[in-house]
């Protein structure tokens, strides 16, 4: 039982007395997430990477149609 307290993270309580400076947590967090994220990178290979690179210039077809329905507006003969 003391192994899944530990592993769930109940039952300890941190012994820090100075409370955490939100500035702090945030540089903290920030340079976690751009390290996370250049272990990603580094781990595509070179077509992946450039595609990746470049796809905020892929085409996109345009979109067809709209929100309205062809029977929009109509009254069907059966009313």
């Amino acid at each position: 039982m003391d192994q899944l307290r530990r592993l769930f993270g109940g039952g300890t309580t941190p012994d820090r007395a100075d409370p955490i400076d939100p500035a702090e947590l945030e540089a903290f967090e920030r340079e976690r997430e751009l390290e996370l994220l250049r272990n990603e990178a580094a781990g595509h290979d070179e077509l992946i990477q450039r595609q990746l690179k470049y796809a905020r210039f892929a085409w996109q077809p345009p979109a067809q149609g709209s929100e309205r329905r062809a029977d929009d507006g109509e009254r069907s003969s059966d009313e």
